[in-house]
């Protein structure tokens, strides 16, 4: 089963939190934040007045409370709207 996003939504896969800084500490579960870069995965059509401007494979920055949190098949996702996603990583 896939997700397939709808107008101006955008599917994403978070990426990892690192689990050592660079200095070599190791960060504790609770420590850590959720991070705020993904990779997308899906990209709905767009709209009339929304040009897509994301494209699949593309890692972005995504705004902290956005979208909503879809489980299924044991992954979890998000679906954001394209306007929640603030840039993207080249």
């Amino acid at each position: 089963m896939r997700l397939v996003p709808l107008g101006d939504r955008v599917v994403l896969k978070q990426v990892e939190a690192e689990e050592t800084t660079k200095s070599g500490i190791v960060l504790p579960g609770t420590a850590k934040e959720k991070p705020q870069q993904a990779e997308v995965l899906a990209v709905g059509p767009g709209t009339d007045e929304v040009k897509m401007e994301v494209a699949v494979g593309d890692q972005v920055i995504y705004s902290k409370y956005a979208g909503t949190e879809v489980k299924l098949d044991d992954e979890e996702y998000i679906v954001v709207k394209q306007n929640d996603i603030l840039a993207i990583v080249k």
